[in-house]
């Protein structure tokens, strides 16, 4: 049986993750800060697929405590840990650099990058008894320099500072951690531009085709390199 953890998994591309690991027979530990919504969310799925193993882990990234008592409730239920999906994440201000405070950074690196870097180091032990452990990074390509560069992309017209550089950030940190543990297999995934309330919608990709790289990323035998979407490799 694989099992496999994901943050924020309550809406968009964590709830749509999680029904996809679940159909395959997985275990799926569902994070979710609010554990109200996370049952609630949990039985949903249970009515559409009766067999899912999907099971609600209370877990606000931000939190040293909440994120030790995820680990230690993942540890006691003896389900072991194959996969690591940190994929809770907040957009933001929108505002243009011009108009950027410091302090509009603090809630969306404690999020997007601390949280993982939290999550990471509780679970890593765990994570790392696997025969095949995985560590996925959901990351996004206005992360990418190489993406944001190229005028053909939708992802040079953004000229926001928070939320691109605190994903430009874990991108650096995933390939710090595929370094520093050669036994862990450690991906950065681009889900694109998909339709969910962390853009309000207006993404021009369905929720189905953007957790379709966070799913190959956790399955597939071969991946197309440390930082991937659904249509292969994405430069850094």
């Amino acid at each position: 049986m694989t099992t496999a953890l994901i943050t924020g998994a309550t809406r968009g591309l964590g709830l749509e993750t999680t029904h996809h690991l679940a159909a395959l027979g997985w275990t799926v530990w569902l994070g979710a800060r609010d554990a109200a919504r996370g049952h609630d969310v949990a039985e949903k799925i249970r009515v559409d697929d009766p067999a899912a193993d999907v099971r609600v882990l209370t877990l606000d990234v931000t939190s040293d405590e909440s994120v030790a008592a995820a680990a230690a409730t993942v540890a006691e239920a003896d389900t072991g840990l194959d996969v690591l999906v940190n994929n809770a994440g907040i957009a933001g201000t929108h505002a243009g650099p011009q108009d950027t405070v410091p302090a509009d950074f603090l809630p969306v690196y404690a999020v997007n990058l601390l949280g993982p870097v939290r999550v990471s180091h509780a679970f890593l032990p765990l994570l790392r008894r696997s025969d095949d452990p995985r560590l996925v990074m959901v990351s996004s390509g206005l992360g990418s320099f190489g993406r944001t560069a190229d005028p053909d992309r939708v992802e040079s017209t953004i000229w926001g500072i928070v939320y691109p550089s605190s994903k430009a950030a874990l991108n650096m940190v995933t390939t710090m951690y595929a370094k520093a543990l050669p036994d862990v297999r450690v991906v950065a995934v681009d889900p694109g531009y998909t339709a969910t309330g962390l853009n309000g919608f207006t993404g021009t990709q369905t929720i189905e085709e953007g957790a379709e790289a966070i799913v190959a990323a956790c399955t597939a035998e071969v991946l197309a390199g440390p930082f991937i979407d659904r249509r292969g490799a994405v430069p850094w």
